[in-house]
């Protein structure tokens, strides 16, 4: 570390000890988990499967859950905003949406995060959130471009928060209202 003198006044320098660097083997592991298929039944293709959903529309699918105030309410401010009306919308509970959770490798009573199911890719958490912005009418896709700079772990630490008190912070329906 050097200390800054004034012109005139001469120069001095201080100088930090220098300590040894220990290095600490970190041992890395890494376990794989494969899913088996049930016994006595054949495994499902579930993009195949759901191939159906995009043969005649190949318009994106948001997943959301349909009894959630909160996501009721983040679907029609899509619907409010797309006056093209680029994204389908399905109830993660039904049975549509079961069938896209899986394509998307989810479980079909995952219903802790918005989907966002497109032909060829599937977002899930505060990616999902960002991809539907894009698809939607101004001011949304540049609010979506700046968010992108806030790293992944910190935008899903916020979206897991919010979706984990949606139901004490804005209630549920008892049915889907879509």
């Amino acid at each position: 570390m050097a200390l800054i003198v004034p012109a005139g006044a001469g120069c001095a320098r201080l100088s930090m000890p220098r300590t040894a660097h220990i290095r600490r083997r970190r041992r890395v592991t890494t376990s794989l988990a494969t899913l088996s298929p049930p016994r006595g039944s054949e495994a499902v293709d579930w993009v195949e499967e759901t191939s159906s959903f995009f043969e005649q529309d190949s318009r994106p699918i948001m997943l959301f859950d349909g009894v959630c105030n909160l996501c009721n309410g983040g679907v029609n401010i899509v619907r409010d905003n797309d006056r093209n009306r680029r994204i389908r919308f399905e109830a993660l509970q039904s049975e549509a949406g079961k069938k896209l959770l899986r394509r998307s490798g989810r479980a079909p009573d995952d219903i802790s995060s918005v989907v966002l199911v497109e032909k060829e890719r599937s977002y899930i958490k505060s990616e999902a959130v960002l991809k539907i912005m894009e698809y939607i009418d101004l001011p949304f896709p540049q609010l979506a471009f700046f968010l992108q700079f806030v790293p992944l772990f910190i935008r899903n630490f916020a979206y897991d928060n919010v979706a984990n008190n949606r139901y004490t912070i804005f209630g549920r329906s008892d049915s889907c209202e879509i």
